[in-house]
């Protein structure tokens, strides 16, 4: 089995699509519909987390402040894959915690290219 990745985005077509790229990649996705259901999930431990920024219920910055306070998931690398492309966000995404930013649309090599180099 791979490597663990949590998966949040409130987009199902999203969630579908990166989900299959990761898991052809070889890695063992979980899926979470809002920042709030990522947090039930957190019991498990992620080598990494993907999460969108705009979300109902808990965004994705509200999210990695909850990794971060998370024994199991606090070094687990946190990447932003959002619409969001405003420096203010990013700033405020790298100030919680966020190691990566990627901007949507995007192809899903970038995300493969990016997870391989944060987990090796």
């Amino acid at each position: 089995m791979g490597k663990k990745i949590l998966f949040v985005d409130d987009s199902a077509s999203m969630r579908q699509v990166v989900g299959i790229a990761l898991k052809n990649a070889g890695y063992d996705v979980t899926a979470a519909v809002d920042g709030r259901d990522a947090v039930s999930k957190l019991s498990d431990r992620f080598a990494a987390i993907v999460t969108d920024l705009n979300m109902p219920n808990m965004n994705g910055i509200d999210l990695i402040k909850a990794v971060k306070q998370n024994a199991n998931n606090k070094f687990a690398p946190v990447i932003m894959l959002t619409t969001e492309s405003s420096e203010a966000m990013k700033k405020q995404g790298q100030a919680a915690g966020a190691k990566v930013w990627i901007i949507k649309p995007f192809k899903p090599d970038q995300l493969l290219g990016v997870l391989t180099k944060l987990l090796g």
